[in-house]
């Protein structure tokens, strides 16, 4: 039997919180990165699409790993990433880990501490930017400063969207233990505001996310190529704004995204802070080697 797995995509690279391949990127990788993200995309829709069972969704997935893997050619959008794998001969570790963050979704609606929702991050966010790090061919040493960013951005989302979580699918990442410190219950997420027990836990994980950003801001110098220093760059300045505002606003009643002419601009910012930043250095290192 045929499985269909070509859904509808929910939103496209350019509605992320963060730069998806942009124009800061080499352009001969901007077209593998865009597969992996559709790849991506596809597995998350397939998760949290509202009428498919569990089976269903369970047996989409499984399609999108089997043509991944070269055992099926019926999901279109893992063939692209198959080929890019191939041609770059890089290993389907990254997108199968993602696989099991959305395999967790279709059964897993609650997070008891911020342990078990940092082992989620593990597979839902850390192998995105440990992909573009080896398509770029970069040392596996920065992946500790990659996996940073990449977990602060899915907790920032987490947040921003625990309401619809809640209402369209049930589905609450925020930690339990925190809801339980603060006095505040699940069900408080169908409210239209955020009662102050509920603002409270939700700031109390905005301040916890805050923490992981310090070793992420170290990611745009440790790369070795300038351009997705630049691109990572942008990436931690927005980062870093979503939290402030999360830090100060109530994301059931209160917009805590970025406009885009807002995000363009911070991102900007953050991608002219890095290149200073990396000229500096490079100024630096050659005074030091002429001094010698």
């Amino acid at each position: 039997m045929t499985i269909a797995v070509s859904i509808d995509a929910s939103k496209t690279e350019h509605d992320e919180n963060f730069p998806v391949a942009s124009f800061l990127i080499a352009p001969r990788l901007r077209a593998p990165i865009l597969s992996f993200y559709l790849f991506a995309r596809a597995a998350d829709d397939i998760a949290d699409h509202p009428s498919l069972s569990e089976r269903d969704k369970f047996a989409r997935l499984d399609s999108l790993e089997q043509t991944l893997l070269g055992k099926s050619d019926r999901a279109k959008v893992a063939l692209s990433l198959r080929s890019v794998l191939m041609d770059r001969g890089l290993t389907p570790t990254h997108p199968l880990d993602l696989l099991t963050a959305f395999r967790a979704d279709v059964s897993k609606h609650r997070y008891a501490d911020w342990d078990e929702l940092m082992h989620y991050c593990r597979y839902s966010a850390m192998p995105v930017g440990r992909f573009v790090l080896d398509l770029h061919g970069e040392d596996r040493s920065v992946w500790t400063y990659s996996d940073a960013l990449c977990s602060a951005l899915q907790v920032i989302n987490h947040l921003q969207d625990c309401a619809r979580d809640y209402r369209a699918l049930d589905r609450v990442y925020l930690p339990l233990d925190a809801m339980r410190t603060c006095g505040a219950s699940v069900e408080e997420l169908g409210a239209a505001k955020s009662s102050p027990a509920l603002l409270a836990c939700l700031k109390s994980i905005a301040e916890k996310n805050a923490r992981l950003l310090p070793e992420a801001s170290k990611l745009p110098l440790a790369v070795k190529d300038t351009r997705l220093g630049l691109e990572t760059g942008a990436i931690v300045r927005t980062a870093q704004r979503l939290t402030a505002l999360l830090l100060t606003r109530d994301p059931l009643s209160e917009r805590t995204h970025l406009s885009r002419p807002a995000a363009l601009a911070n991102g900007m910012q953050g991608a002219a802070a890095t290149l200073a930043a990396r000229l500096t250095r490079r100024s630096d290192f050659s005074r030091s080697g002429r001094g010698r």
